[in-house]
């Protein structure tokens, strides 16, 4: 075993991850695809058996449980390997769709698709979130190449996480299942065992245009949010006021991500649009943390509202909560491979553990870098992190598999 684990190979880890890194693979991007055009060749060049396929977005799109979508696609594709013949004994997971960067002229260097390195670590886009995790599960399959394996394992890489889920539910729905699996999602040495749930929604807050300079013979759409986001925020304290363990404070926020409204400086705005992410909390059905949000915003405190009340509607993902027991053997097999004492901890975001829990599949997240840093300026991820988890992909492979 220590052999094998040797046997990771920096220099093939850096290649790898500076090619994936120069794929833009944003959601509904033509990189998105590209980059599982990536994948099924890689993962055919280390012998392991690829179904590549496209997407049945329509019959997706149908299925009453569509996890949603925020981007348009016309094209998608999935991508399973696989060691051998028979059910895999173990699932390596990682989603190779990645958020905009930004303002590419705010990175440093200039370019958020060309991997950097400096001070023992990489930077670009997605390095953390998640094709740093993508890379070292490569690196992984690449190290057991060759070894006999009484059961096979399966590397499933997927889009579409980022918005819902889409390349996951697609990847369970052709047959791809397993014994257990392990996401690459960053986790930053901790073990995830239990994520919360979101749901993106969508604010249309009314008021009353007039001129600028007359501004009290109208209603500001911007003061009337200014109240909706309080009522918000205090409903935000009170389903976070006791969280269950394994999780810290604040696992189910609520947050807004987009605002616009306005269209003259001296224009009082009649019309907001918000939108943002809505925790869900572990055992809440969605229509149950859609009700709560809703009330909130009715029961806002701004005169206007009585008259003209605030509509929500609910676009894009539908992230449900996820949860794997701390007792499940699983759990145990996950941190004899680390190797070391790493917490279990429960993630405040939603992720692709939930489908296939939902499918039976016993599932942990544990992958290299931190949450914090995902979708960030400047994203980047320890190289000795992807190395170490690497390592741990190995041993979980030949403990499981052997």
């Amino acid at each position: 075993m220590d052999r094998t684990v040797a046997m990771i190979d920096v220099d093939l880890v850096r290649r790898d991850l500076a090619q994936l890194v120069s794929i833009p693979s944003t959601g509904g991007s033509e990189g998105e695809s590209l980059v599982q055009r990536w994948c099924a060749a890689t993962l055919t060049g280390i012998g392991l058996d690829v179904d590549l396929w496209p997407l049945d977005l329509d019959a997706l799109r149908a299925d009453p449980d569509h996890p949603g979508e925020e981007v348009e696609r016309t094209e998608a594709w999935g991508c399973v390997g696989t060691s051998g013949e028979g059910r895999p004994a173990l699932i390596l997971n990682g989603h190779v769709d990645v958020v905009p960067p930004g303002d590419t002229e705010a990175w440093t260097g200039g370019d958020p698709w060309h991997l950097r390195e400096t001070d023992g670590r990489w930077y670009g886009r997605g390095v953390a979130d998640m094709k740093g995790g993508v890379v070292a599960i490569i690196a992984a399959a690449r190290a057991v190449s060759g070894l006999h394996l009484r059961r096979p394992f399966a590397v499933h890489t997927v889009i579409g996480e980022e918005d819902g889920g889409l390349g996951t539910f697609a990847t369970l729905r052709r047959g791809h299942t397993g014994d257990a699996c392990v996401i690459a999602e960053p986790t930053d040495h901790a073990i995830v065992a239990a994520n919360g749930g979101s749901l993106t929604f969508r604010l249309e807050i009314p008021g009353v245009s007039t001129h600028g300079s007359m501004r009290s013979s109208g209603v500001s759409a911007v003061e009337v949010f200014i109240a909706v986001h309080a009522a918000l925020r205090e409903l935000e304290a009170r389903r976070n006021d006791s969280p269950p363990a394994p999780f810290g404070p604040l696992p189910w926020p609520i947050s807004v991500g987009i605002v616009h409204g306005g269209d003259w400086a001296s224009t009082v705005p009649d019309r907001l649009v918000v939108e943002g992410r809505h925790g869900v909390m572990p055992g809440e059905s969605f229509a149950e943390a859609e009700a709560a949000f809703e009330a909130a915003v009715a029961g806002a405190d701004h005169p206007f509202l009585r008259e003209q009340p605030a509509v929500v509607t609910w676009p894009g993902g539908r992230f449900a909560a996820g949860a794997l027991s701390p007792d499940h053997p699983f759990v145990a097999e996950v941190a004899d491979a680390v190797g070391t004492s790493a917490p279990m901890v429960g993630a405040p975001y939603g992720s692709d553990l939930r489908l296939y829990a939902g499918a039976g599949v016993p599932t942990v997240q544990y992958g290299p870098g931190d949450v914090r840093g995902a979708h960030a300026l400047d994203e980047n991820v320890a190289v000795d992190d992807v190395v170490e988890c690497a390592e741990v992909y190995t041993r979980l492979i030949l403990a499981r598999c052997t």
